[in-house]
C-alpha cells in the first residue's frame, strides 16, 4: 500500500479570539500527483487547511507530514495560487512569471525560454511584453497559473483561483489546468465552492461542512485525467450534484 505523499491526522485549529474551533479531527490522506478539491460554504475552515500545509499557519493540534516529514515552517516545494493574482503592476507579463525565480537565483536563458513557452500553452504569446492592468482577470490568473508551475512545484495549493471569472472563462481555464497539471503532475489541493469545477478537475473530491468545519463525505470522481467537459453530461456528475447538496443542507 503506498504511504501518504501528504498526510492531515487529527487536525484541530482554533482562533485565539473566541476559543471556537474552526476545524476538528480533519484527518486525511493525499497520494502523490493526486488532485484533491475540498468543496464546502464559507467559514468552514477551507483556507485555514491550505495555509497549514503550506506551513503558514499552525494548527492548534494534530500533526500535518509531508513525504514524511513534519511542517513546521513554511514548505519550499510548493506553489500557492490566491483568490485574485498577485501581479506587481510595474513589471511585465513576463517579468510577473519570471519574479519567483529570480527571487531565487540568477536567472537563465533557459528559464526565460521556459516562461515563453508556458505562457504560449496558454494562448499569451503577444501579452508577455503587457502589464497586468492591460490583460483581463482571465489573463491574470493564466499568469499566476504559469508563475505557479514554472519551477515545477512538487504541490500546487490553489484557494478559489476561479472565482471571480465569468462561467466562459472558468471553463476555459479548466481545460487549460488540466494539460498543465498532465504535464508537470504536481500534487495539488484546490478549493471551490464550484461543484462543477471539483469534478471537472479532480480525482477526489472532499466536502467540508459543519461547526466546527469536519468532513461530511468524500467522493471519488469515475474519470481518469485529463478530461472532457462532456463528463458534466454524465448521469455520476447529477448523482454527485445532487447528493452533495443534501449533505450540504442536512
Amino acid at each position: 500500500m503506498q504511504a501518504p505523499y501528504i498526510q492531515l491526522k487529527e487536525i484541530r485549529l482554533t482562533f485565539d479570539k473566541d476559543q471556537k474551533d474552526t476545524i476538528r479531527r480533519f484527518s486525511l490522506n493525499i497520494k502523490e500527483g493526486e488532485f484533491i478539491s475540498i468543496v464546502g460554504k464559507s467559514g468552514c475552515g477551507k483556507t485555514s487547511l491550505l495555509q497549514m500545509v503550506a506551513g503558514m499557519k499552525k494548527p492548534t493540534s494534530g500533526l500535518i507530514t509531508i513525504g514524511g516529514h513534519e511542517v513546521k515552517e513554511p514548505v519550499d516545494e510548493l506553489s500557492y495560487v490566491f483568490q485574485k493574482p498577485i501581479l506587481l503592476e510595474w513589471k511585465t507579463i513576463l517579468e510577473n512569471v519570471l519574479l519567483p525565480l529570480q527571487l531565487k537565483r540568477k536567472l537563465t536563458e533557459r528559464d526565460t525560454n521556459k516562461a515563453k513557452e508556458m505562457l504560449d500553452r496558454v494562448g499569451l504569446t503577444d501579452a508577455i511584453h503587457k502589464f497586468p492592468y492591460e490583460c483581463s482577470g482571465g489573463m491574470q490568473s493564466r499568469v499566476a497559473i504559469v508563475r505557479a508551475l514554472l519551477d515545477k512545484p512538487q504541490i500546487l495549493l490553489m484557494d478559489e483561483p476561479f472565482s471571480a471569472l465569468d462561467s466562459f472563462t472558468r471553463d476555459q481555464l479548466h481545460v487549460q489546468l488540466n494539460e498543465l497539471i498532465d504535464t508537470y503532475k504536481p500534487t495539488v489541493l484546490f478549493v471551490t465552492h464550484d461543484l462543477q469545477e471539483a469534478f471537472f478537475l479532480s480525482d477526489r473530491i472532499i466536502l467540508l461542512g459543519g461547526e466546527p468545519g469536519r468532513i461530511l463525505q468524500e467522493y471519488q470522481v469515475p474519470f481518469t485525467r485529463p478530461r472532457q467537459k462532456s463528463i458534466l453530461f454524465d448521469q455520476s456528475f447529477y448523482n454527485f450534484q445532487q447528493d452533495m447538496n443534501e449533505r450540504l443542507q442536512s
